[in-house]
């Protein structure tokens, strides 16, 4: 018999840094971690920048900002908010969870993943290294001709859609891996029917994202060969059209906007199930409202574009397929409400959270309904009221919503629940900061038809105390935020310790440890049913019967 090899070693290699092994990491819950973390930082930057511009418009004809500086921060605000906090959030809750809720042990790309996740860090670098030359001036989208070199000759432009380019590109690297995940390592037994609402809220946003990423991507590079390159693509009376940037542009933003609500809505329906201590009501449906209103939705992009020349027929095309959207958001709203009639309901910050994004979101939708008329459009949709609109339903999705998901996940990712006291402080003070933030906006734009994104207003417009009332909600709404980082970061290390299933949850990231091992699940579990953490405990529990029930068999003294 030939001898067994011997390894003979000095020692264990020794351990690298915490932030090098994250930053080298293409484990899923690292980059998902990285992903999470970076976004709840930039939504601090953007509430800064709101903050700002706020208080530009406290008063009339104020002189605190610049009108360039004013426009730079719009322009900073709308790329941090979008490309930086919110679809960054969803991914990294998508990214962290998804391989756990479909009992996988790790991503089927996980480099590909890595990439995608850098990539968005790399484009927030670029974005605000425009503070070492010029930021950009031309707003939250930049529209040609304006946003050409006729008429903004430095490179603040360059340095938005290099860095909008790039987190576009991380997006959907990160939506291939996704949805590769999603369709190749799914634990035996876990069919479609039975994935878990916020795994297919995953699969949904990861599509969508494969079809309006690259549009995202072709907009971006044909503006950049028609700034440096001497390109028509948008050039007026040279064979370009300026409209077909907004087209592109807002078939991108359009989607994310319907991302935002999908993954909001995923994660409420996870949460309500599970403090309702009842199935989801109408599960089917729901996963279907969710499919139609990633491609309904989308399809609705010229609802942004009703006041451009565009044909009637266009026009009235985008305002049947806004409304057309009522009939999914609303079954998802209805099968949301109805899963907590009825049920075992603990009234823990999750939920609250959960309640406030239903609350907010269906304000903003509702108004959304109103906008989409094609003659309420031609009269609101440059105003403060449509900045309010868009306001209710993005804050509502990705920031309560946001929220929601991280009270609830964040024992699975730490192992310690966040302070419950501290989370209700900041959910009313957020709420109360959102109602007067955006709810006079609503009346300065549909009474006095106050111009949207106008660095000043002037006295005797009748607009004065709802600027002011808006701007001491936005510090309110400020506080509210900064609460919920605080609490976030105290409960990293000081909150109690949760366990492995804190909130009795039916999916299968509760059955991993919390935090997951690297591997996440030492035997991948069998699933039988679209709630296999129940088919678990009631297993346990009839193993545990049948034992106690052998032992006192046992006990018994024979005849």
């Amino acid at each position: 018999m030939r001898p067994a090899p011997e390894m003979v070693v000095d020692g264990f290699p020794k351990r690298r840094a915490r932030w090098v092994e994250l930053a080298t990491s293409a484990n899923h819950k690292d980059v998902g971690r990285i992903l999470i973390v970076a976004s709840l930082g930039f939504l601090f930057i953007a509430t800064v920048e709101l903050l700002l511009m706020r208080l530009q418009l406290a008063i009339p004809e104020n002189s605190f900002l610049s009108p360039v500086t004013f426009n730079r921060i719009l322009s900073l605000y709308g790329a941090t908010a979008v490309f930086f906090f919110a679809v960054p959030l969803a991914l990294g809750f998508f990214y962290y969870l998804v391989p756990l809720q479909i009992g996988a042990r790790g991503t089927a790309l996980p480099r590909l993943g890595q990439i995608g996740a850098w990539l968005v860090i790399a484009g927030a670098v670029v974005l605000y290294s425009g503070f070492l030359y010029t930021p950009s001036e031309a707003g939250v989208n930049p529209l040609p001709p304006l946003s050409e070199l006729a008429f903004l000759a430095n490179n603040g432009v360059d340095a938005w859609t290099s860095a909008t380019g790039l987190a576009t590109l991380g997006f959907v690297l990160i939506a291939i891996d996704l949805t590769t995940t999603i369709r190749n390592l799914r634990a035996p037994g876990m069919a479609w029917r039975r994935l878990p609402v916020f795994s297919w809220s995953a699969a949904i946003c990861s599509w969508l994202l494969l079809v309006i990423g690259p549009v995202m991507l072709a907009a971006i590079t044909m503006l950049e060969i028609d700034r440096n390159f001497g390109g028509v693509f948008f050039a007026d009376g040279s064979g370009g059209a300026p409209l077909l940037w907004q087209h592109l542009s807002w078939i991108f933003f359009t989607g994310v906007y319907m991302l935002v609500l999908i993954t909001a809505l995923g994660t409420i329906a996870e949460i309500v199930a599970a403090f309702a201590r009842k199935p989801l009501f109408n599960r089917g449906v729901t996963i279907g409202s969710l499919m139609a209103i990633a491609v309904v939705g989308t399809l609705a992009w010229m609802q942004n574009m009703l006041t451009a020349p565009i044909g009637i027929g266009w026009m009235y095309f985008a305002m049947v397929m806004s409304l057309a959207l009522i009939v999914p958001f609303g079954l998802v709203l209805f099968n949301l409400i109805a899963t907590l009639v009825g049920g075992t309901i603990r009234m823990r910050a999750p939920l609250l959270f959960a309640a406030g994004a239903i609350s907010m979101i269906s304000i903003g939708l509702a108004a959304e309904i109103s906008h989409s008329m094609v003659a309420v459009a031609w009269q609101l949709k440059n105003t403060t009221d449509a900045t309010a609109v868009t306001h209710f339903a993005l804050v509502g999705g990705a920031v309560f919503g946001g929220f929601a998901g991280l009270h609830f996940w964040f024992p699975k990712m730490t192992g310690r629940t966040m302070g419950e006291t501290l989370a209700r402080v900041s959910f009313w003070t957020m709420v109360v900061g959102m109602l007067l933030t955006f709810v006079p906006l609503f009346l300065a734009g549909s009474e006095q038809g106050q111009v949207v994104d106008a660095y000043k207003f002037f006295d005797g417009t009748g607009v004065n105390a709802y600027n002011l009332i808006s701007t001491i909600g936005a510090f309110i709404l400020a506080a509210g935020i900064v609460l919920e980082l605080v609490n976030a970061i105290l409960s990293r290390s000081g909150g109690p310790e949760a366990g492995h299933d804190p909130w009795g949850g039916e999916s299968l990231e509760w059955f991993a440890l919390s935090p997951p091992d690297p591997h996440n699940f030492d035997v991948l579990p069998d699933v039988r049913s679209a709630r296999p953490m129940r088919d678990i405990r009631e297993a346990i529990a009839h193993r545990t019967r049948r034992a106690e029930q052998s032992r006192a068999r046992e006990s018994q003294p024979v005849a």
